[in-house]
């Protein structure tokens, strides 16, 4: 009995996630009179003019560089600075001013975006910072607090005479960060990735703010929001985007998995 109910809990759970991914690509494939006819259907066949028209009328490739850049850079930085910043954290967890800097930083996870939402856009208008770079910037800011997090209780779990073995073969803290603490933590490393590439591409809130007065700086998200005017939405044309903005996503999530599972492996190992 407890398998039946096991195995129907997975099937619910798996056409809660499989209907929208088939609304996504049966409507991208519908004209518009199909849609408005029978949302839900089948299309009659293969329509692809809504894909051509977002490719080459709609300047989508502009919005998906613009999105590219943006993700790109923001979690390669991340990932360069954040595993460093906790490993000093997390080795250096005995001393009051580490502990302090710790706390203060994990402290931001207590407190709404809502809250912080207009003052930080204000302060970014002051400095003249409502650019592609000023949102880069914040997604930099509202990444650490989690990061922090995860990371120093990571790093806590890989045992210190790993790094003492290497302080006897004449290495520094870098040079045994670089070549022991770092691969170790492969990981984590793609799960975050995962995590916060897949809100920054799809983000729509932190755009808006920051990116809505100049439109060629746009990302996908908002380019997405185009399709909706005051008295209609354009079903097929924003579906064919949604799903032509999901396949980067996909493709990233398909390669990280594996890196997330040899990494694994690997941390065993050297255990």
């Amino acid at each position: 009995m407890s398998r039946i109910l096991r195995y129907t809990v997975l099937l619910l759970g798996c056409l809660v996630i499989a209907f929208p991914v088939y609304l996504t690509i049966v409507t991208a494939m519908k004209t518009p009179q199909e849609s408005a006819h029978n949302f839900f259907a089948l299309p009659s066949s293969f329509y692809l003019d809504n894909f051509v028209t977002v490719i080459t009328k709609a300047h989508y490739f502009r919005y998906f560089l613009n999105s590219l850049v943006v993700t790109v850079v923001s979690v390669s930085v991340e990932m360069i600075a954040l595993p460093l910043f906790a490993f000093v954290l997390a080795r250096n967890m005995n001393r009051p001013y580490y502990r302090i800097l710790y706390v203060l930083t994990i402290l931001g996870i207590f407190v709404p975006f809502q809250v912080v939402m207009l003052p930080t856009v204000k302060l970014l208008h002051r400095i003249g910072m409502l650019s592609t770079l000023g949102l880069i910037l914040l997604y930099l800011t509202y990444t650490l607090k989690k990061g922090v997090f995860l990371f120093v209780g990571y790093i806590k779990s890989i045992p210190l005479e790993l790094e003492e073995s290497a302080f006897v073969d004449g290495s520094t803290i870098f040079q045994s960060y670089r070549s022991i603490i770092y691969p170790l933590m492969r990981p984590m490393i793609a799960t975050m990735v995962i995590i916060d590439g897949l809100w920054i591409w799809n983000d729509f809130l932190l755009p808006l703010l920051i990116l809505n007065r100049n439109t060629a700086s746009w990302t996908l998200p908002l380019f997405q929001f185009r399709f909706k005017n005051q008295y209609s939405f354009d079903f097929t044309l924003a579906f064919a985007s949604f799903l032509l903005s999901m396949l980067p996503i996909l493709i990233l999530y398909v390669f990280m998995q594996k890196h997330i599972i040899s990494g694994m492996t690997r941390g065993a190992i050297k255990g």
